[in-house]
């Protein structure tokens, strides 16, 4: 539990006053990353829901996208602006992990934001037109599995960085665990909770295998450019794996 609540101050905005001390092997968890995740889709279901008793399905969905960068504290989709700056800047690797660490914002991060907020907003507006608000709650929490892939058997280009606490660090143990209680958590909430039908909790767990298909399809990708991770990279993959998330459930699900 006091692993959980590290994790969670470390990984979000959550006012939690608990001093859980030093941790040594706090790389450990990672296997909680998706746990996280379950609470980010949470508060943001439940703020979703307030607000769509109140405003149209549009305002809501900016309220939604607008909560989950209050709960982070920005620091993904920071990532993804500066993955997108350094990663599609055609320098060489030394140069893209220069402009990674530059605090300015660049034209490629500023595009790439721009568009992933803007068709976060479109499709989860139509995600709640179609009566199926509630699918948010996975959002978080299948990005985060997936970006575990991330973190196994990679390393990193960086000395010194805060993503090096999890890069390498994940085993097929702690990979396997977070599966498990992932594809339970999505049963048991989905199904008794919600109750969707059959048809429809299988095409919502088969978005997990997309998710992980993109991130180690990226993770190559990456690779190819700087020969390793960084912890701006990781927020990158997760702020495009919960892109990737609501496409293809809206694809599947609505159309």
């Amino acid at each position: 539990m006091k692993r959980f609540i590290g994790i969670l101050q470390f990984m979000t905005r959550i006012p939690i006053k608990a001093d859980i001390g030093f941790d040594e092997e706090f790389h450990k968890s990672i296997v909680y990353f998706p746990l996280v995740g379950f609470v980010i889709g949470l508060i943001s279901y439940l703020i979703g829901g307030l607000a769509i008793k109140v405003f149209d399905p549009f305002v809501t969905s900016i309220l939604i996208v607008g909560i989950e960068v209050i709960i982070t504290g920005g620091l993904h989709i920071d990532g993804l602006g500066d993955t997108f700056d350094a990663i599609y800047s055609n320098r060489d690797k030394d140069r893209m992990l220069e402009i990674m660490k530059d605090s300015r914002l660049g034209t490629n991060s500023l595009l790439a934001i721009l568009f992933l907020v803007l068709i976060k907003i479109g499709i989860l507006t139509n995600i709640i037109n179609a009566n199926l608000l509630w699918v948010i709650i996975f959002m978080p929490l299948v990005s985060r599995l997936g970006v575990i892939i991330m973190l196994y058997k990679t390393v990193t280009p960086r000395k010194v960085g805060m993503g090096n606490i999890f890069i390498g660090k994940a085993t097929l143990s702690m990979f396997i665990i977070a599966i498990l209680y992932s594809v339970a958590i999505i049963v048991l909430v989905s199904k008794f909770i919600f109750l969707s039908h059959n048809l429809l909790l299988i095409k919502l767990l088969s978005s997990i295998l997309i998710v992980m298909i993109f991130d180690y399809l990226f993770k190559n990708h990456i690779y190819k450019k700087i020969d390793g991770v960084t912890g701006d990279i990781l927020g990158c993959t997760i702020e495009l794996g919960e892109l990737i998330f609501i496409l293809y459930s809206y694809i599947i699900m609505v159309i």
